[in-house]
């Protein structure tokens, strides 16, 4: 594992500057050492967004800095309001070039350390906290096979390689398919590189097996295995998966932390914002507000489902939130 390297999230006015609190906070807590940067890339109001996507709270500035985490400007002049997920892909070239980082969505907090992960930043890999919602099959094809191996030749890519043999043919876990809640390589820059180009060719000119397939919100991951198996990674190791939930927790929204997330996870959340100087700023979020602080995540959401049976499809879980006017985000 390198000695440094620097973890970097994306932030936004809204939803993500608040939830950038709880990350920086959880970090720092269970990091008190850490030797790398802890970044934060602020896409900036180009041409491309129809909203200023810049933190719109001083306060929030001001609480992460209390963390010693830097906001980093950049110009997103490829992806925007459109297509917000591709912040991730371009922000990474406000990293420095050449240092190992590792990739978080903004919705994570921490319940671990990262020195409890064996990193190899020359082998890229990312989470596994995912399911098929991508490519969907038709009922005449083409099927998982030959939608995927029609990527990889696009780019020159060894399909058979990406495989998973322990796995049925035409079973979509056989393909190499991740979630982008978290990835980390050895340079920003390289991994940008490919990242970049390989989503706006495949938004360009589609493979004809895939030119059917809904892109969005889903190119992020079409394109995340294609730039790891270029860069010669693979699937996490049994370590690297601590990152779905041991030592990270991709929790999404709120109201789904508190449905199916740990215990640690959500007592994580709740040390983080109790703190005077964070709780009033964090109670301008309805979100918080209602679910920390008045408690109706934990006393509401949390007592309506058992965390060892939860319904088999998240769909589910939002209904029976949303009956109770509580998805809130």
């Amino acid at each position: 594992m390198a000695n440094k390297f620097n973890v970097f999230a994306i932030i936004q006015g809204g939803r993500l500057q608040y939830e950038a609190v709880t990350f920086a906070a959880t970090f720092r807590h269970k990091h008190p050492n850490f030797k790398g940067r802890l970044i934060f890339g602020e896409p900036q109001h180009t041409e491309n967004w129809n909203y200023d996507p810049t933190i719109d709270s001083d306060e929030i500035r001001r609480l992460l800095e209390g963390f010693d985490a830097e906001i980093v400007p950049f110009n997103n002049h490829v992806f925007g309001s459109d297509y917000p997920y591709g912040n991730k892909i371009v922000g990474l070239t406000a990293l420095p070039k050449g240092e190992p980082f590792i990739f978080f969505d903004t919705d994570t907090l921490f319940t671990g350390r990262l020195n409890e992960v064996d990193f190899d930043f020359d082998r890229p890999a990312a989470s596994m906290r995912r399911t098929n919602t991508w490519p969907e099959i038709d009922l005449y094809g083409p099927g998982y096979a030959d939608t995927w191996k029609s990527l990889y030749d696009k780019f020159d890519l060894d399909f058979e390689k990406s495989l998973d043999m322990t796995k049925p043919d035409e079973y979509w876990e056989r393909y190499m398919y991740f979630n982008a809640g978290w990835f980390f390589y050895k340079c920003p820059h390289e991994f940008a590189d490919h990242f970049l180009n390989y989503a706006t060719e495949i938004m360009r000119d589609p493979p004809y097996e895939v030119c059917t397939q809904e892109f969005n919100p889903w190119l992020d991951q079409v394109a995340l295995p294609l730039v790891i198996s270029k860069l010669g990674g693979g699937r996490p190791t049994e370590s690297q998966l601590q990152l779905d939930g041991e030592v990270a927790c991709h929790y999404r929204t709120l109201p789904l932390l508190y449905a199916r997330e740990s215990d640690e996870a959500i007592d994580a959340l709740e040390r983080a914002v109790a703190p005077n100087k964070i709780k009033k700023v964090m109670k301008k979020s309805e979100a918080y507000r209602k679910l920390v602080f008045q408690r109706k995540g934990t006393e509401i959401i949390r007592e309506m489902f058992d965390r060892d049976n939860l319904p088999r499809k998240e769909q589910a879980i939002r209904q029976r939130i949303k009956k109770r006017n509580l998805w809130l985000r």
